[in-house]
């Protein structure tokens, strides 16, 4: 891409770092500024939906209450652009120390991020967290690396 495009990749990019960056400090008030108010998410705890920005958050809080520290990789971020909208995929893990001391490795999962473009901004409008699974057993498949 160029021009344009590439501004805009770069901006989504650094959406993306922030992202990252806010798990890793349990910072809820920046992972607020990246999420539409309407964001629809796909989480990989239940239900299969959660829908706004407080739902969201919550599901934050709640990964961050399990954890004195939290690592939190992404890895092979693919992005799409579009006039006012974008997706992307890549892979993440969420790892760190668990309170009471024990340290995880955490599980790779497949993550999607599609934004929109609102007032100027980039905000994530939905994103959606998945695990393989073995289609005879039912079961997730979480030992998996990319």
């Amino acid at each position: 891409m160029k021009g344009t495009g590439q501004v805009r990749e770069t901006e989504l990019r650094n959406h993306i770092d922030k992202l990252a960056e806010g798990v890793r400090n349990k910072d809820i008030a920046g992972l607020k500024q990246l999420y539409a108010t309407d964001i629809v998410s796909f989480d990989i705890e239940p239900p299969l939906q959660h829908v706004g920005i407080d739902a969201k958050l919550k599901n934050w809080a709640n990964a961050f209450a399990a954890f004195e520290e939290v690592t939190y990789e992404v890895r092979d971020l693919k992005l799409t652009l579009g006039e006012g909208v974008a997706f992307g995929h890549c892979f993440l893990r969420l790892a760190g120390t668990l309170k009471g001391g024990t340290s995880t490795d955490g599980m790779w999962v497949r993550g999607t991020y599609c934004f929109r473009e609102i007032a100027g901004t980039w905000l994530i409008t939905h994103d959606q967290v998945s695990v393989p699974f073995d289609i005879t057993s039912g079961k997730g498949v979480t030992d998996l690396e990319p």
